[in-house]
């Protein structure tokens, strides 16, 4: 039995050696073997956010033109509604009673009127027969004139408190959703209500405010020209919950002005809302596409991070190392950095294993892929390492239960 452990303990120990780790078991990897890539140009589509402010084309509040009790609640949030459709409707008793008495003074100015008008044909027929004087002719046709203009009044009384009572039928004024109704039935309110008693919404279309630095517009005038408005392509909207709206939309409006306070100028894109996915008072995200032809990517690993600042490791051409800040594009695809600056077409960095690296130190550069390689078989060495320290321990003896 002490023969045979003893025969595979060294057959092991041979195998081992063989795959170059020996007893020891020190990998086959140079202390100053890293990673080099050459940094080239590529083209990549890139996108900015925005953060934005869903409105509707048209939010109207609706605010009751009388005062009264609210007697009747005809629809509920959230409700479509149509252009002169009932929502509310407010105690309109007293204004039934004021049309009834403005029309009553229309029929009493209409008698009074006929009456006048026969006073004074009568009048005329006297004053043709000399029967009366001129003054009272004149004072006959003045009292027909009287009597007119008080018919008139009467009518616009009457007109009015009609449209009074109309008020008591609070109708929408367009097409669309119904807000918040924070009135019940029984509610007194009035038209210096602080609270409006619902707000319609046209959310066919919906209307997305935006601010862009003067920085971005300026470089998006240097890729789209002057006329940013007519030359922009079309833009997406990223909802609350991460997810890009089904429907495509179009900057349709930047303003003229900077901001002085923010530095910033407004902007609104146009989404068509057909499903009324859209509400409006939600927030989103509007994503601008746009392409660099020249851009230097690189992978994050080759990336130091330190606070707010980025290092590279830069290899000269004596293959030294030269800690480098660079400048990098706040999109991001989680593995790669876009550079802005610190680095050109053709330079050489580190892009394996920086966090041992020191400024200044000189490497021996390998390509990725024989990097890679190394690994590889680093790895498979130390799968080896283990597999013989537990046969090793089995035939030693420590873990055999039988003697």
């Amino acid at each position: 039995m002490k023969i045979l452990k003893t025969t595979i303990a060294a057959s092991l120990t041979l195998a081992l050696a063989a795959c170059g780790g020996g007893q020891q078991g020190k990998p086959n990897f140079g202390d100053n073997e890293y990673a080099v890539i050459t940094v080239k140009t590529q083209s990549v589509d890139l996108e900015t956010t925005y953060p934005a402010s869903v409105q509707g084309v048209q939010d109207v509040e609706i605010r009751p033109k009388v005062s009264g009790f609210i007697t009747r609640v005809n629809v509920h949030e959230g409700q479509r509604v149509s252009k002169g459709q009932v929502l509310f409707v407010i105690d309109n008793e007293t204004y039934t009673a004021a049309v009834n008495q403005a029309k009553a003074s229309v029929n009493a100015a209409s008698a009074q009127l006929a009456t006048a008008q026969l006073t004074y044909d009568n009048s005329v027929k006297l004053h043709e027969k000399n029967v009366i004087g001129d003054f009272e002719l004149k004072s006959a046709s003045n009292s027909l004139e009287t009597a007119k203009a008080s018919l008139e009044q009467a009518k616009a009384g009457y007109a009015s408190a009609r449209q009074n009572l109309s008020f008591c039928y609070v109708t929408s004024p367009a097409n669309g959703v119904v807000g918040e109704l924070p009135y019940e039935t029984g509610a007194l309110v009035s038209a210096s209500s602080a609270q409006p008693l619902t707000t319609v919404s046209d959310i066919s279309t919906v209307r997305a405010y935006f601010s862009m630095t003067e920085r971005d517009v300026m470089a998006l005038q240097k890729e789209y020209g002057s006329n940013i408005v007519s030359n922009f392509p079309a833009v997406r909207l990223r909802l609350a919950d991460g997810s890009l709206y089904e429907q495509d939309g179009k900057i349709v409006a930047l303003s003229g002005v900077i901001d002085p306070k923010t530095g910033s100028l407004q902007a609104r894109a146009d989404f068509a809302n057909p499903n009324r996915l859209l509400k409006s008072g939600s927030s989103a995200e509007i994503v601008i596409p746009h392409q660099n032809a020249t851009a230097i990517v690189i992978p994050m690993e080759a990336v130091s991070d330190v606070q707010d600042k980025h290092f590279v490791y830069v290899v000269g051409n004596d293959n030294k190392v030269k800690y480098t800040e660079v400048s990098v594009d706040t999109n991001n695809d989680g593995t790669n950095y876009i550079i802005t600056s610190g680095l050109k077409a053709g330079d050489r960095i580190v892009s394996k294993g920086i966090t041992t690296l020191t400024d200044g130190m000189e490497i021996k550069p390998l390509t990725p892929e024989e990097y890679q390689k190394k690994l590889d078989e680093t790895s498979k060495l130390g799968e080896a390492q283990g597999d013989y320290g537990k046969m090793k321990e089995i035939f030693s003896g420590k873990k055999d239960e039988k003697k």
